[in-house]
């Protein structure tokens, strides 16, 4: 089967365009790092204690804390994907189960069911937030289903009531990837602090930082069982073993992984938590800004965002109207790029990926929502080192780009 033209690695040809209204490239999604992090790392590192420690475990805390989650309810990891894997395994998914997951998603969300042996069975998303779709969630569910795994697109929150209810009356797991969902709530309460276990990343990108990591989050009980995974199988990790008052004596009690989280990575998290707030102000002041300045444009389709749910704002998600421009997204993030603006796009669906388009003889059309709406998005700078000035470049270089291309 062709590799569809937007998998292609050489980059379209673009029409002459005006000469960039920037001097400097404004990069996509750069992290925010400050003195106290620093200084943070620089206590860590003078500590004698770098690897797994009382900072992550500080970290634990003061995260199951902020989001809800029930006490000793969050195991700091290495990262998101390792969050995952580590879930799906103390769950029981075994070789042969079926996992039903979103195809907008970047490919650890489904890679992680492809390792412990199961079959990641893909559904359509919702047109509009682009969540997975829960109506046809339930139409999925057959007797080798084990689990259901949503992905909380751009920091919108999925559908969970009808996703847990769908999960309840089947007697499947939920494992929630909340990799873009920090700090989002979903009716009231904020994701993470549910009974389902849930995976967070502290990704250079990501809403809060630790350069790599992760958060899994859930019930005491299950927590507990995944440490035990996600250290080699060992009954005592490191912290309780060499601390004073500990013991050299472990056991290994199954073929664990090595996933912890160091004292480094967890010193920078300790700071971004409690510097959060203010990240997540300037996020949403950045929305407002593009809300305002697209929302009356007819060639431009903004993020959805429903009333029962509080956006992380991980990801602007802005979506072309092909019908209004002579020009597809490809170009347009060409002419952007010519203006000095970063961009990306989130995400190329997993069924286009040659490795799951072979394996499961995906089409493109095999899942025509989230395909369309692929061809048509692209993610604008959104953080909190943008200046009013890098917003206003921003914007007037998407306009630009819309008058010249307007049809």
């Amino acid at each position: 089967m062709a590799i569809p033209a937007h998998l292609t690695t050489t980059p379209p040809a673009s029409p002459p365009s005006a000469p960039p209204a920037r001097r400097d490239f404004l990069p996509f999604s750069p992290p925010l790092i400050g003195e106290e992090e620093i200084a943070e790392v620089v206590d860590t590192l003078r500590s004698g204690w770098i690897t797994s420690g009382p900072k992550t475990k500080r970290f634990e805390q003061d995260f199951g804390g902020f989001v809800g989650a029930p006490t000793g309810g969050a195991l700091a990891l290495n990262s998101c994907t390792a969050a995952l894997h580590t879930a799906l395994v103390t769950a029981g998914i075994e070789p042969g189960a079926e996992v039903i997951t979103t195809p907008m998603t970047f490919a650890a969300s489904v890679n992680v069911i492809e390792h412990v042996g199961a079959r990641p069975v893909l559904v359509d998303v919702e047109p509009d937030t682009l969540n997975i779709d829960p109506a046809r969630v339930a139409a999925a569910v057959t007797p080798r289903t084990r689990a259901v795994l949503p992905v909380h697109f751009a920091g919108h929150p999925v559908a969970l009531d009808e996703i847990n209810e769908i999960a309840r009356a089947h007697g499947l797991t939920v494992i929630e990837d909340a990799a873009h969902a920090l700090p989002a709530s979903y009716r009231g309460r904020r994701i993470g602090s549910g009974t389902n276990p849930a995976a967070f990343s502290f990704y250079a990108t990501k809403n809060l930082t630790t350069g790599e990591g992760g958060m899994l989050t859930g019930e005491t009980a299950f927590v507990e069982r995944a440490r035990i995974v996600a250290l080699h199988g060992m009954s005592r990790d490191a912290w309780k073993r060499y601390d004073r008052g500990g013991h050299w004596f472990y056991e290994v009690v199954l073929p664990g992984f090595k996933y912890n989280m160091p004292d480094i990575q967890a010193a920078l998290g300790l700071w971004q938590l409690r510097k959060l707030g203010g990240f997540q102000e300037r996020r949403h002041a950045v929305v407002r800004a593009y809300d305002d300045a697209f929302g009356d444009n007819d060639a431009l389709e903004l993020p959805a965002r429903r009333v029962e749910v509080e956006h992380a704002w991980h990801l602007y998600v802005l979506r072309l109207r092909p019908d209004a421009l002579t020009i597809g997204r490809d170009a347009f993030i060409e002419e952007l790029r010519h203006r000095n603006i970063g961009t990306s796009v989130h995400f190329i669906p997993i069924h286009l990926h040659p490795y799951y388009r072979a394996k499961y003889q995906y089409r493109p059309d095999s899942f025509p929502i989230a395909f369309g709406n692929y061809e048509r998005m692209l993610s604008l700078p959104l953080n909190p080192r943008l200046s009013d000035a890098d917003v206003t470049d921003v914007i007037e270089a998407v306009l630009d780009v819309v008058r010249r291309y307007r049809r």
